[in-house]
């Protein structure tokens, strides 16, 4: 069993940034693939971007390929999505997830509103 808390979300202004951070419980974590994943009001939940158990690679969406990068810290069970260059399309709720591959979840936090203005 894995839990998952984001944190760093906010309100920020159109190509503002801001970094989500992740923190998981559990000695495991570093078994995991862990991934964020962003739903907007009226839409379906949808993949951002993911990262091995190692940190060897990531996958991103193309939507935010260039922009956000994830990262993790297997020692501070912490997973990091920086996010530069906002737009207001990627104005939603964002959830960390862990799963035995990239975008597999099986375990899923509670989500963090990122807000961004034009």
């Amino acid at each position: 069993q894995v839990q998952l808390v984001e944190s760093g979300g906010g309100m920020v202004q159109a190509g503002g940034s801001l970094r989500l951070s992740c923190a998981a419980s559990g000695r495991t974590f570093s078994r995991y693939a862990m991934g964020w994943f962003r739903q907007a009001p009226g839409k379906e939940r949808e993949f951002v971007a993911a990262i091995k158990w190692n940190g060897g690679s990531t996958y991103s969406s193309d939507s935010v390929k260039g922009r956000f990068t994830i990262s993790r810290d297997n020692a501070e069970n912490t997973v990091y999505l920086q996010m530069n260059s906002l737009k207001p399309e990627d104005t939603a709720v964002y959830y960390c997830a862990a799963g035995l591959a990239p975008q597999t979840p099986l375990y899923w936090g509670q989500g963090t509103q990122v807000t961004v203005s034009s």
